[in-house]
């Protein structure tokens, strides 16, 4: 692809957009390439990238290309047209605009769309597509990412993203086309009659499916205190107003609740970085608050600090996880309804920890590959058969499920899931801490970690490669010392145990994973939605120091092996 050809098509296009123009007139050499060496990726689940214009980035007409391939998907499924379509939005830069230009293509093709009338969280979008019956949904987001980016997903019928098999459809529909710049779209007073205007009717049944939840209703919340924060972003109204009507002493870090896309007064919105807690802990401190909860700007992430002895603790999404479970599991089993055909998800790069948890409590775990669909996939699957009930669902990048009415991640049920923990344990005189190191006096002492080499445009795009394809060929047979007893590479669907092979019967993905002799283990894999290489780290020791030096030792040694 030539950057400098694409360049000019763009700037030569006699019906540009007037801000993209200006945009296109003042960009230097090095901006140009990076803009139009490569197509923004559209992936089986949607796609995410800077703000701008060109062909690597979203705007108008890189939204308007993948909303053809939505709506010729779309209109392979029956009844499609009347059924329609979801639309969702959150507080970024050019997300509304983004969703009325999806629903001006579908128009265009005939397809009925239905749009919330201000923005709304992700789950809430996944919610709607069931509660109206449509026949997909469209969520305008970038999730965590900076200010820069926005992004697109798609979803299915059952408000899960799409899996790869219908996903891949989309993404051959998007490439066959030729020209983003001269898509047919129709007026705003032609795409009027296709528009329906959603809001509180779906707002209310979500927060009614969410307040069922309660494992231990009527539980004494008195003295209990939890500190919140939207991060400027879609959970503000959701949240305040599910825990309020639930009688919680819920106090927000109001200089984070307005939905501005700058992120004016977060360092990050994202909770996987400890500063974007920095207000939120102030506040705690400030009013003595017992837990502190941090939604995402999409509202479909959670990061939770505890305070304990004194200290405001910032759990992993792994961590937090696990003190789900075992509050969840040992409320069902204390109340006799922990159901004998139980089942629990999580994928192939979460700690070690939340399995031996469900395992303790007698319920069973199915991993899968990294991304919330395909935890949705697993649930439509035992939904059809009821071989199996589902119980809980979760990713180490803070993201869960507890009740399947929503078929993504949901920081708004996983607040009221950690407010009512808090509670409860508080009562016994325990904090979310003590708790998790119960777990760890039961099941081993773990620390998870990642490392996330940050690699931009296109040299760093084929870094990402290089790294990958280099640890393939010259696999490691120790990691600081320590013996890889066992690989898997997910791309190829293959154990290793020494000369051994075994198949994996999972889907295929860029995914690699190394098994310590000590139990530890190490995944390493590109994001599939920012420029980076990843590698996690579910790390075992003897106590809280020994994992943490352990830990130091493995992250130094993966660096030395990828010469980073």
């Amino acid at each position: 692809m030539d950057y400098k050809t694409e360049y000019q098509r763009w700037i030569d296009c006699p019906t540009m957009d007037a801000t993209l123009k200006l945009e296109l007139s003042t960009m230097e050499e090095a901006q140009k390439e990076d803009a139009f060496y490569t197509n923004v990726e559209f992936g089986t689940a949607g796609m995410r990238g800077v703000l701008g214009a060109g062909t690597n980035r979203l705007n108008i007409y890189t939204i308007r290309k993948a909303n053809v391939g939505f709506a010729k998907y779309i209109l392979t499924l029956p009844e499609s047209k009347e059924k329609g379509v979801v639309i969702g939005y959150d507080n970024r830069h050019m997300s509304y605009r983004f969703a009325l230009e999806s629903a001006k293509v579908l128009a265009t093709y005939g397809i009925k769309t239905y749009i919330f009338e201000s923005l709304r969280p992700t789950p809430e979008l996944s919610y709607a597509v069931r509660y109206l019956k449509c026949a997909g949904g469209i969520m305008i987001t970038a999730s965590h990412n900076p200010k820069e980016y926005n992004g697109y997903k798609v979803y299915d019928d059952t408000g899960c993203q799409l899996i790869p098999e219908w996903g891949q459809q989309v993404v051959d529909f998007v490439n066959e086309v030729e020209d983003e710049l001269n898509i047919e779209v129709c007026s705003d007073e032609q795409a009027e009659a296709f528009i329906t205007w959603v809001g509180e009717e779906v707002d209310e049944a979500y927060y009614k499916e969410v307040m069922a939840i309660e494992f231990t209703p009527n539980i004494d919340k008195s003295d209990f205190k939890l500190v919140f924060s939207p991060q400027h972003g879609t959970s503000n109204i959701p949240v305040r107003t599910v825990l309020g009507r639930l009688g919680y002493d819920i106090i927000p870090v109001l200089s984070q609740c307005a939905p501005d896309p700058d992120y004016t007064n977060t360092l990050t919105p994202n909770p996987e970085e400890a500063r974007s807690y920095d207000k939120a802990i102030a506040k705690a401190k400030e009013v003595d608050g017992d837990v502190v909860v941090i939604c995402d700007p999409d509202g479909d992430r959670l990061g939770v600090v505890a305070k304990h002895d004194g200290e405001y603790v910032l759990m992993s999404g792994n961590q937090s996880a696990a003190v789900y479970l075992e509050y969840i599991l040992s409320r069902l089993q204390d109340a006799g309804k922990l159901p004998s055909n139980a089942v629990m998800y999580n994928t192939i790069v979460t700690s070690d920890l939340g399995e031996l948890v469900a395992n303790h409590y007698g319920v069973e775990v199915e991993k899968t590959l990294t991304g919330f669909k395909f935890i949705g996939d697993k649930i439509r699957k035992y939904e059809k058969t009821q071989e199996k009930q589902f119980i809980f669902g979760y990713e180490e990048s803070y993201g869960c499920v507890i009740k399947e009415f929503v078929r993504d991640k949901d920081a708004v049920q996983a607040v009221l899931l950690a407010a009512e923990a808090g509670a409860y344990y508080k009562k016994q005189g325990k904090t979310l801490v003590d708790v998790l190191n119960d777990l760890y006096q039961r099941h081993g002492t773990f620390k998870e970690s990642q490392i996330a080499l940050s690699k931009a445009g296109a040299s760093g795009a084929a870094r990402i490669k290089e790294i990958m394809e280099n640890l393939r060929q010259n696999p490691p047979t120790s990691i600081d010392g320590v013996k890889v007893v066992a690989s898997e590479d997910y791309q190829t669907s293959k154990r290793y145990e020494g000369a051994t092979e075994i198949d994996l019967v999972i889907d295929k993905s860029n995914v690699l994973k190394y098994f310590l002799e000590d139990g530890s283990w190490i995944a390493a894999r590109p994001s599939g939605t920012e420029p980076k290489c990843k590698f996690y780290f579910s790390i075992i020791g003897k106590d809280v120091e020994d994992a943490a030096t352990k830990t130091e030792g493995y992250h130094k040694a993966v660096l030395e092996i990828i010469g980073e």
